[in-house]
């Protein structure tokens, strides 16, 4: 028992002395579990991790203007004025938004005459590859209406005028239908004069009343959209295959320093350049075939057809040489093996996190969704997205692909100037 111990203690002792090994190993897990936790701290707290939408209000008046104060307040939602709804509608195809809101001309005129039989309508472009803030959105608007609905019913005036607008749609109605309803809104005069303010559980004759009517569409389905969920899933697969490649070149680039590998090779005939560009060509015909695989078996299996396979092919080429320069970065930031691992996936974890991967950018804080534009796997998604299903043109695509480049281009630069090519 006493040798186990001691080479227990041993085991402990060597883990103490690499430094790397031992932050990521104690400290790591403390950094992750705050960060997970600024995601949902404002779960209810004032809205910070609300979602960002697009509104256009066409209809611009005091009924349309109203509602959209009430949602400009709501701690869920953070609105975003847009000037028309082409230009809110493109901005959801392209990414950059979840959603925009559209309410329609007639949308105050319908709000301000609910006992006519109105019902305020609008109108919602959603992502496709955002269900879940989909139906988040529509909770949201429904719950907004029916509270805007239930301050009407609870305020005498307001009411007043609903009345009102209600009797002046009856003139071109059938005598019987005015009869009737004439005797309704005379009783409901009644009521209001008697009691100033009606709770929300004795309203039963308005129990029945639609507060909105909402017509959701998805934004990219007017240009064929993605054709199943596979093609909004397999973003995300080919990311996680990037990264697995990025980490097994950069710890074989370690353990090769480590056992000596590299400086035979430096006795060899070859350049530094030569014995690195060597190693990131691996890296690099690895990420395509990996890419090209799992592209293969999305199209055989769950039939995902690239909208344009040529600029399906600029992304991987551009999300390929980012990470092999990303790969070069993180080989130098660890002298073992075991550093190096640690390293290499709690940086690209993190990535993933930023980028989308891991969390939906929806549920971050504001804050931290301006941050993700740092995370080459959000602009890495987004270029096989353009590509696969968004319909992105030429001009579109180079913005991401451009940015996948910059990224790999800087990280390998810094990689190559920082290397070791020895334990010394």
């Amino acid at each position: 028992m006493k040798i186990i111990w001691t080479l227990a203690i041993k085991d402990l002792r060597l883990l103490l002395r690499d430094r790397a090994a031992f932050f990521f190993t104690f400290f790591f897990p403390i950094l992750y579990a705050s960060f997970f936790g600024a995601i949902f701290s404002g779960a209810g707290n004032g809205g910070s991790n609300a979602i960002a939408v697009l509104l256009v209000d066409e209809d611009r008046t005091q009924g349309s203007r109203e509602f959209v104060s009430l949602l400009e307040a709501a701690e869920e939602l953070r609105v975003i004025p847009a000037d028309d709804k082409q230009t809110a509608r493109e901005s959801v195809r392209r990414g950059s938004r979840v959603a925009y809101i559209a309410l329609p001309e007639g949308f105050g005129e319908a709000r301000n005459s609910i006992f006519a039989g109105q019902t305020p309508r609008l109108e919602i472009g959603v992502d496709p590859a955002r269900k879940a803030e989909s139906g988040m959105l529509q909770g949201i608007l429904t719950k907004y209406a029916a509270a805007a609905m239930q301050q009407t019913l609870q305020d005498p005036e307001l009411m007043k005028g609903q009345l009102e607008n209600a009797r002046e749609s009856l003139q071109d109605a059938p005598p019987a239908l005015q009869l009737a309803l004439n005797g309704f809104y005379g009783q409901l005069d009644t009521l209001f004069a008697a009691q100033q303010e009606v709770e929300a559980d004795d309203q039963g004759g308005f129990a029945g009343f639609q507060p909105l009517e909402i017509d959701s569409v998805a934004v990219t389905t007017e240009r064929r959209g993605p054709q199943n969920a596979y093609v909004i899933s397999f973003p995300q697969g080919i990311i996680w295959g990037l990264l697995g490649c990025v980490s097994g070149f950069a710890i074989s680039l370690v353990i090769e320093r480590q056992k000596g590998t590299l400086v035979r090779l430096r006795c060899a005939p070859l350049s530094r350049m030569q014995i690195l560009a060597g190693k990131a060509l691996g890296c690099l015909m690895a990420i395509l075939a990996v890419s090209a695989g799992l592209l293969i078996l999305a199209r055989l299996i769950f039939d995902v057809r690239p909208q344009s396979p040529g600029l399906l092919a600029l992304a991987l080429l551009s999300a390929a040489l980012a990470f092999v320069g990303i790969m070069m970065f993180l080989s130098v930031l660890g002298r073992t093996e075991r550093a190096a691992g640690g390293i290499s996936w709690a940086i690209m974890i993190v990535m993933a996190m930023l980028g989308g991967g891991m969390v939906p950018l929806f549920l971050m804080p504001s804050w931290m969704q301006t941050f993700s534009h740092i995370s080459p796997v959000k602009w890495a998604v987004l270029a096989f997205e353009g590509a696969l299903w968004r319909q992105f043109s030429l001009s579109e695509m180079l913005f991401p692909c451009g940015i996948l480049l910059a990224i790999g281009t800087l990280c390998f630069t810094a990689g190559v100037k920082a290397f070791r090519w020895n334990e010394a």
